[in-house]
């Protein structure tokens, strides 16, 4: 006869640490751009507003710059993703019941399948025969882009608003850093603007790198539990 002194409720798998995956999808997010900025002799990627010629001309020349820049910044998806389940997962299980934490997961996939479109399309402007169609080769730096600009920092603060409104109205994350989640998901949605205007693209590097330094800060301060009153 089985005894009955087994432990009838088990903590739920919590999945990763958050804040590791933060960390990790922020250094290969930079190093894709550290590292091709230091193959291509200190040229960083060229604005796709530019001159066509330099643009042509700087693909030609930098071919494995830009193959590492598309590796990397695919490979930063990943982590990403992996993020957005697992602070979805952890918002649910602190009780989150509202439709933040069904935002952040969507927020999160679509920024991460943004991301890694983004890199694809530029691991293909690393190949020969295609940088012998200039005009192929802007359309494809656009597309570029618009996945790895609007494309991923929109959704980019759908993630942010998803952890920050429950992190704030249930507690779950200090009152500061949810305030601060709030007003940098703002900027990420009004870098939409860049589809009408050049200028908004300033938005863009505000809401990415802000967004990457609060979504490390959230990863590592959003609680496992609860305290509650035990019986």
């Amino acid at each position: 006869m089985q005894s009955n002194d087994t432990p009838t409720h088990r903590e739920a798998q919590g999945g990763p640490p958050p804040g590791i995956l933060a960390v990790v999808f922020t250094a290969l997010f930079l190093a894709g751009l550290i590292v091709s900025t230091l193959l291509a002799d200190g040229h960083p990627f060229p604005s796709p507003f530019g001159d066509q010629d330099a643009i042509v001309a700087y693909f030609r020349e930098h071919t494995d710059a830009i193959r590492i820049s598309g590796l990397l910044q695919f490979g930063s998806s990943v982590p990403l993703a992996v993020y957005a389940a697992t602070v979805s997962a952890r918002l649910h299980k602190l009780g989150v019941r509202a439709p933040g934490a069904t935002i952040a997961l969507a927020g999160g996939v679509l920024a991460s399948a943004a991301l890694a479109c983004s890199g694809l399309v530029t691991w293909v402007l690393s190949h020969p025969a295609v940088l012998e169609l200039p005009a192929l080769v802007r359309a494809l730096q656009l597309l570029a882009f618009g996945f790895g600009g609007p494309g991923h920092v929109v959704p980019l603060g759908l993630l942010i608003a998803g952890l920050a409104v429950p992190g704030l109205l249930a507690g779950l994350l200090p009152r500061w850093l949810s305030i601060a989640g709030l007003a940098v998901a703002a900027v990420a949605e009004l870098s939409t603007l860049v589809l009408l205007t050049e200028g908004a693209a300033l938005l863009l590097p505000l809401a990415r790198f802000t967004g990457l330094a609060w979504l490390i800060a959230a990863g590592f301060l959003l609680p496992r539990r609860r305290v509650r009153t035990e019986r």
